[in-house]
């Protein structure tokens, strides 16, 4: 009978032969690994580096509100690293502009309104994988001395196993439980899975004693190659190679701990047959490389096609006006929308290509704002010269030399017009300031011009008589058209005598009534018999409306924005659709009355 000492040294040279011909095949394929983990980690970069700063956050809030969140500490850095760098661009931003507004640096003080969010996400998770790191500590100890216990019925198996034991099914019990065993801590694990092989190595020589079990295990372990090698062949096809990699490297774990050993006849046979589908499929990645190279550098084509777009619009041929900036201000929010959901470019360019981006936004900003402050110097030197109009205004509004007043009002109106725009704080205030003293002249020449032709008994007659008039007016069809007449009406009667001047309280106040009553706008009237002062009065009213109504609209519209889906069919909405229906029924009316304003109508 043989026994483990009498075992021959050619026996023994076989087994270093072995393991001499597989272990550098074996390094090659933990490099290929390795370059799988490479290429996996470079798609989670790409997939993060062009993700905005909004769901950048999202995706870490969501993160940190699963169940296993300290398991991600990879993905939530990369996502925290790419959110910070936004935060700091942006402030950034905010400093340059502060500074290129004539401002000291050290007096710059800005919160990005999204920076105690980020702080808060960063901070929970940090407990969260503190949390998740313990635990993670623990299992790992508990694994460690499941595997010890495995390696100890190893050892006994080939030292003491009692008669009768079937050694095959035993084997085949420990290997598929050393397979399934957690994982342990890195420092143990080598001197660990070391001492696992050397008792199993141990336990094959013992094998040597019954050469009818060798042949029953040689037996299974080549068809697990096998099995192995014809799922290896399958993945040569597989149309995803980061899928075919992740599968081979599991394979290859398989063909470790599983698959040996097999009868010598058999072992570099297939072990070669296995390297070189292995190979193969290795060689895919060059595929992968190039459909990423071949997207990054379209990307980086796009992204350097929207920086030299953003240069142009800085860069105006003719001199732009305030339109022009306006348009471009649109504009280049798009482009920059665009540039950050463009995906990567290569990672050697891609700080040059942020930083050129930066630099172009920066310089847009700038003569932006240069444009502007040239701007207010221009709207201070129209500012001064309305206010010498409105000087000589207040300084003639009571004169009655007609001949020469009436001439210079309206020299006064012309140049006005002519005049640019002011600073946005002072429009209103002078504007109302020259109205009231060219109204206060105008009404001065009227009354004096037609003191001898009024009747002011008779109109204050006719005023009473369309005041019950409008009084009786209901909400019946055509009751708008009807006011519409009654206030042209009133329009077209001069004055009252000053004892009866309330009337014109009592007329206004039964107006609104009336207008309520039919659901309408003054504003909406179509009025015949307006004074020039008049229409301009109610022009400027119209506007004021018009630009309540769409600041409003737009607020209602922004409101649905939170919804997703937002829809007229949900209960909870339906009135706000209805609402901002009614809004724009409204600025229609007044935009078409404003136009019939301004063309006479």
């Amino acid at each position: 009978m043989i026994t483990e000492n009498n075992l021959s040294e050619n026996e023994e040279n076989k087994n270093s032969n072995e393991v001499s011909q597989e272990e550098t095949p074996k390094t090659s394929a933990s490099q290929g690994e390795n370059a799988q983990d490479d290429d996996a980690e470079h798609l989670e970069e790409e997939h993060t580096e062009d993700i905005s700063l909004a769901d950048a956050l999202k995706e870490m809030e969501t993160i940190i509100n699963s169940a296993n969140a300290g398991e991600n500490f990879k993905r939530f850095s990369q996502l925290k690293e790419k959110a910070s760098h936004y935060i700091h661009d942006e402030v950034e931003d905010k400093k340059h502009e502060y500074i290129e507004g004539g401002n000291a640096p050290e007096n710059f003080s800005y919160e990005h309104p999204l920076q105690s969010k980020f702080s808060a996400l960063v901070n929970i998770f940090r407990e969260k994988h503190d949390s998740y790191q313990k635990s993670q500590d623990e299992e790992q100890k508990k694994n460690l001395d499941h595997r010890q216990n495995i390696i100890e019925r190893l050892k006994n198996l080939y030292t003491n196993s009692e008669p009768g034991t079937n050694l095959f099914k035993s084997i085949r019990e420990i290997k598929e439980e050393w397979s399934k065993a957690g994982q342990v801590a890195k420092s143990e694990f080598k001197i660990l899975n070391n001492n696992y092989f050397h008792h199993l190595n141990q336990f094959y020589q013992m094998l040597d004693l019954n050469k009818e079990f060798l042949e029953q295990e040689f037996s299974h372990n080549l068809e697990k190659r096998q099995h192995i090698i014809a799922r290896a062949k399958e993945l040569e096809s597989e149309p995803v190679i980061q899928k075919a990699l992740n599968e081979l490297q599991y394979l290859h774990k398989l063909w470790k701990e599983e698959a040996e050993p097999v009868a010598e006849e058999f072992r570099e046979k297939t072990w070669e047959e296995f390297k070189e589908i292995s190979n193969k499929i290795h060689e895919r990645k060059s595929e992968l490389s190039a459909a990423i190279e071949g997207e990054q550098n379209n990307n980086l084509e796009k992204k350097n096609q929207i920086i030299a777009e953003i240069k142009k619009l800085s860069e105006p041929s003719e001199t732009p006006n305030h339109s022009y900036w306006q348009n471009s201000i649109k504009r280049v929010e798009d482009l920059r929308t665009e540039f950050l959901k463009t995906g990567s470019v290569p990672r050697k360019l891609s700080n040059q290509n942020w930083n050129d981006f930066k630099t172009t936004l920066r310089a847009f900003n700038t003569t932006k704002n240069n444009y502007y402050k040239s701007l207010k110097g221009s709207q201070q030197t129209n500012l001064e010269e309305k206010l010498k109009l409105i000087q000589t205004a207040q300084d003639n509004m009571n004169s009655e030399e007609w001949d020469i007043a009436v001439p210079l009002f309206k020299k006064l109106q012309e140049d006005w017009k002519k005049i640019g725009h002011v600073p946005k704080s002072m429009t209103n205030k002078i504007w109302d300031e020259f109205r009231d003293a060219c109204n206060t002249f105008f009404n001065n020449y009227r009354e004096k011009n037609n003191a001898s032709n009024d009747n002011w008994k008779e109109n204050y007659k006719q005023k009473k008589e369309i005041l019950e008039d409008l009084k009786t007016v209901s909400n019946d069809e055509g009751s708008i058209e009807r006011i519409e007449a009654i206030k042209t009406a009133w329009n077209n009667i001069g004055k009252v005598p000053r004892d009866k001047i309330s009337i014109n309280t009592e007329f206004n106040r039964t107006l609104r009534e009336k207008l309520k009553l039919n659901k309408i706008n003054e504003l909406e009237l179509k009025e015949e018999g307006l004074t020039e002062n008049q229409l301009t009065d109610k022009a400027r009213k119209i506007k004021s409306q018009i630009s309540d109504l769409e600041g409003e609209i737009v607020k209602l519209e922004n409101n649905l924005a939170f919804f997703n889906k937002p829809s007229r069919e949900n209960p909870l909405l339906r009135d706000t659709f209805n609402t901002i229906d009614e809004k724009k029924a409204h600025l229609e009316t007044l935009r078409q009355n404003l136009h019939n304003i301004i063309t006479g109508d």
